[in-house]
């Protein structure tokens, strides 16, 4: 799989100009990896601004997976995270839009198990000073992420678009795509060119999947997944309620985060996501804010007790959006099928994950187009690559 030793790389193109469809995590991250290496990339996406889709999540968590034989999600969520707290130093307001604040994880059931051979120290048991500041009673399982943090992602969009040599195109419909001799051209639903160049990328999410499917010899199993956030304002808390939140973000089932802003620009707590299979529709729904409030109860117990008030319909707010999942829950990335679709590439399928993957996978992205080396090891790049879904 790597570029550079790879005869097929033959047929791409050489011309550095790229066109890149949807400006979310994903689109955005292939946006700036491609500016920083001097490529000129023209990004198209439906919207009107920035945040109408996934990437409009109030608040996210940048936090590793593990599992106790370092499997393939573990190694690249690891390096992900890496990735975007990297990124996140670079163009972003540490305490406004991010924050390297340590994660812990609620362990529920014992299903996050640490390898025997822990790779590094970024992921340890947490101690039993953490597990009291979360709020949890002693002995509770809990490991504790110190390399991992909360992020507003359309602040992370914004900064990678804002990138020179990045121009950023809304309102654009895009229909299909289709080759046109040395180009790949993208048309609107009237059949009028959108933008033509040798290289373009698919990151649209779920909508990726309309304009791949008439591609020959491809397809990739892209399914939606809807997700919705509760979150209420500080100011709206108790003293009480506010003794009671913990001093860093807690995962495990969801993630709870408070003191990060809201839409509206003041200090807000966030429960959330839920995880709806097979929908595309993304409107605020009154039945998950239950689930949510349940889902506080069963992540913090003593917290969900005391926030339950804030859970009322005329206090609480919601945001809710679509992500891509793939049945391994790996992301496809890089070059489709370098033979007969030159110049095609896809950054999709993150899940729940894009804050933790869309920078590395941008970067992959972005190393392949440009031929050098990977930022990740060959035998992941692997399990990633978008060709695993190229038929033979």
């Amino acid at each position: 799989m790597h570029p550079a030793s790879d005869s097929s790389q033959s047929s791409l193109p050489d011309t550095r100009q790229a066109l890149v469809i949807g400006a979310g995590l994903s689109g955005s991250a292939v946006a700036h990896s491609l500016a920083v290496r001097g490529w000129s990339v023209t990004v198209l996406d439906q919207a009107p601004a920035i945040g109408a889709g996934a990437s409009g999540l109030p608040a996210g968590l940048a936090a590793p997976h593990v599992s106790p034989d370092d499997n393939v999600l573990s190694r690249i969520t690891r390096l992900g995270v890496q990735a975007t707290l990297q990124r996140a130093q670079m163009l972003l307001q540490s305490g406004t839009d991010w924050a390297l604040t340590g994660v812990l994880e609620h362990n529920l059931l014992g299903k996050r198990r640490l390898p025997a051979d822990t790779p590094d120290q970024h992921s340890t048991p947490a101690s039993a000073a953490q597990i009291a500041a979360a709020g949890l009673p002693p002995g509770t399982p809990a490991l504790w992420h110190a390399q991992a943090g909360w992020i507003r992602p359309r602040q992370l969009v914004a900064a990678q678009l804002r990138t020179p040599g990045v121009q950023v195109r809304w309102g654009q419909q895009v229909q299909a795509i289709e080759r046109h001799g040395e180009e790949w051209a993208v048309t609107d639903a009237q059949g009028q060119t959108l933008g033509q160049a040798p290289w373009l990328v698919v990151a649209s999410a779920f909508d990726s999947l309309a304009l791949l499917q008439p591609q020959p010899g491809f397809a990739v199993p892209l399914n939606p997944l809807r997700g919705q956030v509760s979150f209420g304002h500080m100011a709206d808390l108790t003293d009480a309620q506010r003794q009671q939140l913990p001093p860093f973000p807690i995962n495990g089932h969801g993630s709870f985060i408070s003191g990060v802003s809201t839409p509206e620009g003041t200090p807000g707590w966030f429960i959330g996501s839920t995880f709806e299979r097979d929908c595309t529709q993304s409107a605020v729904r009154a039945e998950d804010h239950l689930a949510n409030r349940l889902r506080l109860a069963t992540l913090l117990p003593a917290l969900g007790d005391i926030m339950v008030d804030q859970f009322e319909p005329q206090r609480v707010c919601g945001w809710a959006g679509l992500r891509c999942t793939l049945p391994n829950r790996l992301p496809a990335v890089g070059p489709i099928d370098r033979l007969r679709l030159p110049g095609l590439c896809l950054s999709t399928g993150m899940g729940a994950r894009g804050i933790s993957l869309a920078v590395l996978c941008g970067e992959l992205t972005a190393a392949w187009m440009n031929q050098e080396a990977l930022p990740v090891p060959e035998d992941l790049a692997k399990h990633l690559a978008a060709e695993r879904f190229a038929s033979a």
